[in-house]
């Protein structure tokens, strides 16, 4: 308990670095609360987008799937209206919606094999990391790296053929387009049901707040208010990878590359963001409080126990999980989260061609988990 005391401590003082350099810089405040609640939900709700996937396609459970189905559901019905309405509080919202094209595809199926080598997603990295998971550390070093890397190839990708594709609100109407969505999530559930191996529980759970774990369901409630309130906060929902791919720039720059040679880096935007702080960076702030507030939550929880021996297959693994959904996610549009979680949830189709994807992905993750050796 003492060395949980102390690493307690530290994330808190962690925790008021962040907040100073982000009101030092004057960044979104809020969105640190938020980060890090995230951090604590999906650690006390002991869910993760890879242990889904990996229990379904393994063991045919599906108890996760149908906490995954219920997170959509909610965070449709609460982004609806405010996207209808495409602003809110004098400011313009948009919903994550992207096009159609063979680097949605190609980018989640490489997503797909990453996160299970890896052992983590997009914010299962994160979370993973935070949580004493010290193999996710160098599984973030060439998440950036590969994220940088696609950028160097954008032309190429976005020069494929593609359907610039409206969200299914604007293109059916979004009372139509929710409906549609919630009863193919209805469906789905069902097929759960019939065709999915319920976990068995052979001992009453007991709940705790501070110390965990928290019930699943109400878990993805607060997960879906989460993402609303960053969606009315920023303007977008929820994305992760953002940061990854700016890192992974800021140190290329840092060892001699010239991002104005490059045509993704090369606009105002962009550059303003290389060349300014990390704490500017509405993405890069949410990732450092989600993985503090893991670590918190770990702390509390009292299972904050690092492992510092890496044996090298499973440290290969990491690193080329990482390059894989590092590069696979800039090139289709986001991860687990902001291509999956928060492109359905704006009834965007390149969410469900996304996770349509990304599953062979995971399938093959899975198989190569044995040649590297990863538990």
């Amino acid at each position: 308990m003492k060395m949980q005391r102390l690493y307690l401590g530290a994330s808190v003082l962690l925790m008021l670095l962040l907040t100073w350099q982000t009101v030092l810089h004057e960044s979104a405040l809020l969105l640190i609360p938020l980060g890090a609640l995230l951090g604590v939900a999906f650690h006390h709700a002991g869910f993760g987008f890879t242990g889904t996937y990996r229990m379904l396609l393994e063991a045919g459970s599906v108890r996760l799937v149908q906490a995954q189905l219920l997170l959509l559901a909610l965070t449709t019905l609460l982004f609806a209206p405010f996207l209808a309405a495409a602003s809110f509080n004098g400011h313009s919202i948009v919903g994550a919606v992207a096009p159609l094209g063979f680097g949605v595809t190609t980018g989640a199926f490489m997503f797909g094999i990453g996160m299970q080598l890896a052992g983590g997603c997009g914010s299962g990295t994160l979370c993973g990391f935070g949580s004493g998971n010290t193999r996710l550390f160098f599984t973030i070093i060439t998440f950036c790296f590969g994220g940088w890397l696609a950028t160097l190839h954008a032309d190429w990708w976005e020069n494929l053929p593609a359907w610039d594709a409206p969200a299914l609100g604007d293109m059916l109407g979004w009372p139509l387009a929710v409906g549609l969505q919630l009863a193919v999530f209805a469906l789905l559930w069902r097929a759960t049901l019939l065709w999915g191996k319920r976990d068995e529980v052979n001992t009453v759970q007991v709940y705790t707040w501070w110390r965990g774990p928290w019930p699943l369901y109400l878990s993805m409630l607060l997960v879906a208010l989460l993402n609303l309130a960053v969606l009315l906060q920023t303007g977008h929902p929820w994305v992760v990878t953002w940061a990854f791919t700016l890192w992974g720039a800021k140190m290329a720059a840092a060892l001699g590359w010239d991002a104005e040679g490059s045509t993704f880096w090369n606009n105002d935007y962009r550059l303003d963001q290389l060349q300014g702080s990390v704490f500017t960076d509405e993405t890069s702030v949410m990732d450092m409080a989600i993985i503090l507030g893991s670590l918190i939550a770990a702390a509390l929880a009292g299972v904050l126990k690092p492992n510092l021996r890496l044996t090298l297959l499973p440290l290969l693994a990491a690193l080329l999980g990482g390059l894989l959904m590092g590069y696979g996610s800039r090139i289709a549009y986001g991860c687990n989260i902001g291509a999956f979680l928060s492109g359905i949830s704006s009834t965007s189709l390149h969410g469900w061609l996304w996770i349509l994807a990304a599953l062979p992905g995971n399938w093959v993750g899975i198989k190569l988990r044995g040649v590297f050796r990863v538990e």
